[in-house]
C-alpha cells in the first residue's frame, strides 16, 4: 500500500509522529522492525529500547554459560539462516541479531536508553500519545503514533523474582540472582548452591562446576529436561553437500517443526510413552535412583517448558561428582548454609537464586484509553496478540512449547497486513470485539493452569487478560495450528471493528 493512501493524523504541536512505535529491541523487536521494512514499506517507525544496546534477554542475562533452551534453527528468524550449532550461547545470539540489524539498516530506527512511561489513546484523534523518557538526560517528551507494536517481552528486566526465605539475612555469603550477575563474583573453589530447577539452573550448574568446589542443585520438585547432542545431523549433511544456507535453514526448520508436531501428537495420545522416552535418555547417564528421585516430575510432560540439555552437560556434571541434586523444601538460611524441611543442611559459600522472573504486563507502562486508566485484566485476548477495548495495539507474546521467535515471525506477517488493510479502508482505528456468536462465551484465565503453569504466570495471572473457549479468543500455544490460522485471518471478520 502506497504511503500516500495511509491516513495522516491531525498535527499535535511539538510532538514527533511515527506511524508505528515498536517497544523493545530484543529478539521480537528487531524481527518486527525487519517485517515493517519489508511488508509495510514507506511507513515511519521507531524502536524505543530501555537498555543501552539491543538484545533484550540476551543482554540482561550474562551469567556463566548463558545459552538458549530452544534450537536456533527455529529460535532464529525465518528470514535469516542460522549457521551454528542448535543450542547457542548468549554472545552468539547477540552476534546473530547484530548481523540482522546491520544487514537491514535497522540501527537508525532504534533509540537506546529510552523508555515509554505512559501511553494515552484518543479516539477523537485516532492516535496514541506517549510520554517518553531519555534515561541518559532525564528529559521527557511526547511522541504520537498510529499503532503500538509491543515487543518488550514478558518479564521485568530490572526486577527479578526473589523469594523471602526465613533467615536469609543470616547467611554470610553472597546471594545472587542470575538476572543481575556480578562481574566480580568469585566462585572458584567455593561451595555453591543453585536454588531452582529450570533452564537457568540447568545452564548454570555445569558452567559453575568447572571451577567451583562443588555445586548443589536445590529444587522443590523435579523438572523434565530433553537431552541430546548439540548438533543437527540433517543440517550437517546438507552443508556437506554444499546446499545453500538459505535452503538448509528452511529445510531444517521444517524438519524440527515436523518432529515437534509428531511429539505433540504422541504426547496427546500416549503421554506415558513420551514421559518414558524423555526419562530413558536421562537414564543413559544417571542411575535409576537419581532419575526416579530428582528427574521424574509429578506433572505431565509440557505442563511446564521442556528445556534442552545439550550433550547432557548437566547430567554429566552430576555423574562426575562435581555437582549433585537435593530435592527438598527450604526451612531457613543459616550463616553457612541452608537447613531443609527434612532436617538436612546444605553447606554453602555462595547461593544462586535461579528462582524465575517477575512478570511484566505490557512493559508496566501506564495505559489509558479515552481518559480512562486501562485495567488489562478486564480485557479479553484475541489470539493472544490483541485485546478488546485496546485500539491499535499488538503484543508479541511467544510460545511456551516452541521457540518464542516463531510467533514473532507470524505476527511479523500479521501486523503489517493489518496496517495495510487499515490503509485501504482509510481507517485510523481498529479494535477487536466479541461477535454476536460469542455472546455468553465462557471466560477463563490467560492460560489454563491445568495446561501450563510456570511460577511467573501463576503468580501474576490476575494481571493478565481473560481468554475465551474458542481459538480466536485464546493464546492456543500451538504454532502448528497458528502457522496456518494466522495467514488465513479474515481482516474483515466481525471481530475487527474499524473507524475512520
Amino acid at each position: 500500500m502506497d504511503q500516500k493512501t495511509f491516513p495522516k493524523p491531525d498535527s499535535k504541536a511539538g510532538l514527533q509522529h511515527f506511524d508505528v512505535v515498536i517497544v523493545g529491541a530484543g529478539i521480537a523487536g528487531v524481527g518486527s522492525a525487519y517485517h515493517m521494512q519489508t511488508r509495510a514499506p514507506g511507513r515511519s517507525f521507531v524502536l524505543f529500547e530501555t537498555k543501552a544496546t539491543f538484545g533484550g534477554t540476551w543482554d540482561t542475562h550474562r551469567y556463566p554459560g548463558v545459552r538458549s533452551d530452544s534450537d536456533l534453527h527455529t529460535f532464529g528468524y525465518e528470514f535469516k539462516p542460522w549457521r551454528g550449532v542448535p543450542i547457542a550461547t548468549g554472545p552468539e545470539i547477540l552476534s546473530y541479531m547484530g548481523e540482522v540489524i546491520e544487514e537491514n539498516d535497522i540501527a537508525r530506527h532504534i533509540r537506546y536508553r529510552t523508555t515509554v512511561r505512559s501511553a494515552s489513546w484518543s479516539s477523537a484523534e485516532g492516535l496514541w500519545t506517549l510520554e517518553v523518557e531519555n534515561l541518559e538526560t532525564g528529559e521527557t517528551y511526547g511522541v504520537t503514533t498510529g499503532f503500538l507494536w509491543m515487543c518488550q517481552g514478558y518479564y521485568n528486566h530490572q526486577k527479578e523474582h526473589m523469594p523471602t526465605w526465613p533467615g536469609l539475612s543470616d547467611f554470610k555469603g553472597p546471594v545472587v540472582h542470575p538476572q543481575h550477575w556480578p562481574k566480580d563474583l568469585d566462585y572458584k573453589g567455593k561451595r555453591v548452591v543453585v536454588i531452582g530447577s529450570g533452564a537457568t539452573a540447568a545452564t548454570l550448574i555445569p558452567a559453575l562446576a568447572e571451577e567451583a568446589a562443588h555445586v548443589v542443585m536445590l529444587q522443590r520438585s523435579p523438572t523434565y529436561f530433553a537431552y541430546g547432542r548439540n548438533v543437527n545431523d540433517l543440517a550437517e549433511t546438507l552443508r556437506e553437500l554444499e546446499i545453500p544456507e538459505e535452503w538448509t535453514h528452511h529445510i531444517v526448520r521444517k524438519q524440527i517443526l515436523k518432529t515437534g508436531a509428531e511429539m505433540r501428537k504422541r504426547n496427546a495420545g500416549r503421554p506415558d510413552a513420551v514421559k518414558e522416552e524423555i526419562l530413558g535418555l536421562v537414564r543413559q547417564v544417571l542411575d535409576e535412583e537419581t532419575v526416579a528421585k530428582h528427574f521424574t516430575p509429578s506433572y505431565p510432560v509440557w505442563r511446564q517448558r521442556l528445556a534442552f540439555i545439550p550433550n547432557g552437560d548437566l547430567f554429566q556434571a552430576i555423574k562426575s561428582g562435581k555437582a549433585s541434586v537435593v530435592t527438598d523444601h527450604i526451612e531457613r538460611f543459616e550463616a553457612d548454609g541452608i537447613v531443609l524441611k527434612s532436617g538436612e543442611k546444605v553447606q554453602a559459600d555462595i547461593v544462586i537464586a535461579a528462582t524465575g522472573f517477575d512478570l511484566s504486563v505490557l512493559g508496566d507502562i501506564a495505559f489509558e484509553v479515552d481518559g480512562e486508566p486501562l485495567n488489562f485484566a478486564d480485557t479479553i485476548t484475541y489470539r493472544g496478540m490483541m485485546f478488546t477495548g485496546l485500539p491499535n495495539l499488538a503484543w508479541v507474546f511467544g510460545y511456551f512449547r516452541a521457540s518464542w521467535t516463531l510467533r514473532a515471525d507470524l505476527m511479523g506477517e500479521f501486523v503489517p497486513r493489518l496496517l495495510n488493510h487499515m490503509a485501504g479502508k482509510q481507517a485510523r482505528k481498529v479494535t477487536v470485539a466479541l461477535r454476536p456468536e460469542d455472546e455468553g462465551m465462557q471466560l477463563g484465565p490467560w492460560v489454563d493452569p491445568e495446561d501450563f503453569n510456570p511460577g511467573y504466570l501463576t503468580r501474576s495471572m490476575h494481571l493478565m487478560p481473560k481468554s475465551g473457549d474458542k481459538p480466536e479468543w485464546r493464546h492456543t500455544q500451538s504454532y502448528w495450528d497458528e502457522k496456518d490460522a494466522f495467514p488465513a485471518i479474515d481482516l474483515d471478520g466481525a471481530e475487527f471493528v474499524y473507524e475512520r
